[in-house]
């Protein structure tokens, strides 16, 4: 299956599961959401009033919104029909105008029709990880962007949260107390092929995952001209653990299953 078929695919998928990942995340997204992914974003983004940011692969509008509250100018773009019908309806009424499009993030030619250089900011939350082909988003962002502009992500860490973490829970005799013991397996990392999961419990249908390694996740980015200056690798509270499922990212508060970067143009 070529580029083509598999974005195709991925679509069509998402639009499968419109309706369970909006009722997911509701209006301020889910607890990964919350407390990992939105908070290190904002935290590298730094976003001031009036400034004009592009949020690429924006879901139901979760990340667009709170960017709006934060007094943001926000064109949200996403793929799929079903996830934007949803992030429209969850914003209709609301104070901020978010300009909500179709566009695929793997059409260089469709993300510049947005606007060259018209954006101060550009967000990309969670995406990088679900498309087969993440250079036009760094090739069309270098030209999106205002000179002195950012563009900051979010992603499954690399390292810990890609296509094959096997969870383990192990009772560890320790000066003669049992206590218990989590952590992740980790069999592969330098050539993963792309395997279908499900993002959450219960999804009706599970879509595809591409591993990328730091060199891979970088390596486009770098060659359209930006350089990394932020780097967070947000984990949960150890307070999260005391009351979460063995087998869970709750549990692992030493290992971070998010990545979140900055990326500036030279």
């Amino acid at each position: 299956m070529n580029i083509e078929q598999l974005n195709q695919e991925g679509r069509e998928l998402w639009n499968q599961k419109a309706q369970f990942w909006d009722q997911l995340h509701g209006d301020a997204g889910n607890r990964f959401h919350r407390r990992l992914i939105e908070p290190s974003i904002l935290q590298l983004l730094d976003l001031r009033p009036g400034e004009a940011v592009l949020d690429i692969g924006c879901g139901n509008g979760a990340l667009s919104r709170r960017l709006a509250e934060l007094g943001g100018s926000v064109t949200a773009v996403d793929y799929s029909d079903g996830m934007l019908d949803s992030a429209r309806a969850r914003s209709a009424g609301s104070a901020h105008n978010i300009d909500y499009r179709l566009v695929d993030a793997t059409d260089v030619d469709a993300l510049l029709r947005l606007g060259l250089a018209g954006f101060d900011a550009i967000v990309c939350s969670m995406v990088l990880m679900d498309i087969p082909i993440i250079e036009p988003i760094f090739q069309a962002s270098s030209q999106l962007l205002r000179s002195d502009g950012r563009f900051v992500f979010a992603t499954m860490h690399p390292a810990f949260n890609s296509n094959n973490p096997v969870f383990f829970h192990e009772k560890e005799d320790r000066d003669g107390t049992m206590v218990d013991r989590c952590g992740i397996k980790i069999h592969e990392y330098i050539d993963v092929q792309p395997v279908k999961g499900s993002g959450a419990p219960g999804e009706p249908v599970p879509h595809y995952y591409y591993h990328r390694t730091f060199s891979e996740l970088l390596g486009g980015a770098f060659a359209a001209g930006f350089v990394l200056d932020g780097l967070l690798e947000p984990s949960f509270a150890p307070e999260d653990a005391e009351t979460s499922d063995y087998l869970s990212w709750y549990k692992l508060w030493q290992i971070p299953p998010v990545l979140s970067g900055r990326l500036r143009l030279r």
